[in-house]
């Protein structure tokens, strides 16, 4: 039997022993999210993944007893489709949603769901009112497969004002600034990243992200009631620098709201959890505004700008380096996965990186296709000297965070594919010299980077761009560029530039830059943090203008400027080449 066979029966085993606890439970079926209780985009346990092998960062499935659904976004359709295809319909959204789906059923289902992983604004979206939905105090896929803790406690950890560039108690005086205009006595801050950064706090408990799980609960009277596990409080006590701290095991919960001064209650809707909200609620008067630490983080201070840039050098280099390399490599045993190792050891050999900011996609080929590809074992291709390469990595280095991609190729390409890319590069080109005075929204933006594409009828299903955090989320909002977003674009925000196109089972195309938002002469521009090489030879210079080719030109001048002193000769002479 074939390592593959063995994953299926593991996960038709796993779907029949949930279905046994569906029944014992009297439900009609299970909703299971790939988050866990603090709504990290990278999360553990992923008991999506433990249900269903599908292995992206975003996602739902609903187990019925005679039917599994999966859930995704236009990224995801296709990986679903492979990695989950065989056991789950595989439903995009927004396209349909459970309620649409739950129409065909004669009778109302009772639908379970785990009220620590839910908010109430999810479930609503969800379902409306297409079924009843039940809370279940234990989680079902915990009792079939409880996914093992690393055995080891990762402490939190404080940043100083020299990297995190404001103090804490700056952050929480501007915080309560804000909640005081809105007459809240107390706020719930539920989601982990916005608490790291409020605290200038960092800590170790998810994959590719620097964020401690805790939550806390800040007064108008300046108190902050900190919820983390036990063997962690006694570290954090040891690392804050502030003094009306108090600390408390999540257990603890209901016993302080219960015994906390006012009226008025904040919460975030989006992050508080089910579970959290109908104990608020029992106590207080409750206003749901989006969490204020949102826009706050996303406008960065001149000094996280400036370590930004630090970290984007460094990355840059490691990244240059990988490109000579491969476009070098006599690609004999060459894979997906060998590839993206050798990035890996690139990055590793600057002392402040720390690990990946995401998993790597490193599709060649057909495999570039798949939006947010993840080589595995199974997948793994050798890369062919025909096929392009589709490189998208990032890492969290000890001041800032990256995120890049880049398509590259080994061999002379057919016309098509060179359009293709063209097209692409000047629509990165379109967003990356945008008038932000007059785009003032991602929506703005976003049409200018589709249109190359479009006059071919040709599109991609992700978004132009998505926010970024500093040494945090490498995903973040609020701002972000895409068809749907409308926030207010400011100085200091910082976002991806990634315009791309993908031929299913063919090839995928993505050009991708961090860029940050910054005044010059009294106007606001993009100005980029990403410094590495665009791959010249899939150009077809005779579809740029003038413009586009100075810009190219004046990039690939700026990358040879900040590297060149740390390439070899040979290493040189190729980067020279591409001015």
């Amino acid at each position: 039997m074939d390592k593959i066979s063995k994953k299926n029966k593991m996960i038709i085993k796993k779907i029949k022993k949930l279905r046994k606890l569906i029944s014992k439970h009297n439900l009609g079926g299970y909703i299971i999210p790939k988050n866990d209780a603090y709504f990290a985009e990278y999360s553990f346990p992923n008991r999506l993944k433990t249900i269903s092998n599908f292995s992206g960062s975003a996602g739902f499935a609903i187990i019925l007893s005679n039917e599994s659904y999966l859930f995704v976004d236009g990224r995801y359709t296709l990986q679903a489709k492979i990695e989950s295809g065989k056991y789950f319909k595989i439903i995009e959204i927004p396209k349909l949603w459970p309620k649409d789906i739950f129409k065909k059923y004669k009778r109302k289902l009772s639908i379970g769901f785990d009220p620590q992983l839910f908010t109430n604004r999810i479930l609503i979206n969800y379902f409306d009112s297409i079924c009843d939905l039940l809370p279940i105090k234990e989680n079902l896929i915990d009792q079939i497969y409880k996914e093992k803790n690393k055995g080891y406690v990762n402490y939190y950890y404080n940043l100083s004002n020299n990297v995190a560039g404001e103090s804490i108690n700056s952050k929480i005086n501007r915080l309560l600034k804000k909640i005081k205009l809105k007459n809240i006595d107390n706020i719930f801050i539920s989601a982990p990243e916005n608490v790291a950064w409020l605290l200038n706090l960092r800590g170790k408990d998810n994959p590719f992200s620097p964020i401690p799980n805790c939550k806390i609960i800040l007064s108008k009277n300046k108190k902050i009631y900190f919820f983390s596990c036990p063997l962690k409080i006694k570290n954090i006590k040891k690392i804050i620098p502030y003094n009306k701290f108090k600390f408390f095991e999540y257990k603890d919960f209901l016993k302080i709201i219960s015994n906390l001064s006012g009226k008025s209650f904040c919460i975030d809707n989006l992050t508080c959890s089910s579970f959290n909200e109908s104990i608020i609620k029992s106590c207080f008067d409750v206003k749901s505004y989006i969490d204020p630490c949102y826009e706050m983080k996303s406008i960065k201070n001149l000094t996280e700008i400036k370590n930004m840039k630090s970290a984007h050098i460094k990355d840059g280099l490691a990244l240059t380096k990988f490109i000579y390399w491969i476009k070098n490599n006599n690609h004999k045993n060459l894979t997906e996965i060998s590839a993206q190792n050798k990035l890996e050891k690139f990055r590793k050999l600057n002392k402040e990186y720390i690990f990946p900011s995401f998993n790597t996609i490193a599709g060649s080929g057909p495999n570039g296709a798949i939006i947010h590809y993840r080589a595995s074992k199974s997948s793994n291709r050798k890369i062919n000297k025909k096929d392009i390469f589709l490189c998208d990595s990032g890492g969290q280095y000890k001041f800032g965070t990256t995120d890049v991609t880049r398509t590259l190729c080994f061999s002379k390409q057919p016309s098509s594919i060179k359009d293709k890319f063209t097209k692409v590069l000047k629509g990165h080109i379109a967003v990356a010299t945008s008038n932000i005075d007059k785009l003032k929204n991602g929506k703005q933006i976003d049409i200018k980077a589709r249109q190359f594409l479009k006059k071919d009828g040709l599109d991609y299903s992700h978004g132009t761009g998505h926010g970024v955090g500093f040494f945090l989320n490498v995903h973040e909002g609020p701002q972000s560029i895409s068809k749907f977003n409308t926030v207010k674009l400011k100085e200091g925000m910082i976002l991806s530039n990634e315009p791309g196109f993908y031929k299913k089972n063919h090839y995928g195309i993505r050009i991708e830059n961090l860029v940050f938002i910054k005044k010059i002469n009294n106007k606001l521009k993009f100005e980029n943090l990403t410094l590495a090489p665009i791959e010249n030879e899939l150009v077809n210079f005779k579809m740029l203008n003038r413009d586009e080719k100075n810009y190219l030109f004046e990039y690939h001048l700026k990358v040879y400027s900040e590297y060149s002193k740390y390439l070899n000769k040979n290493e040189k002479k190729w980067l020279a080449s591409l001015i």
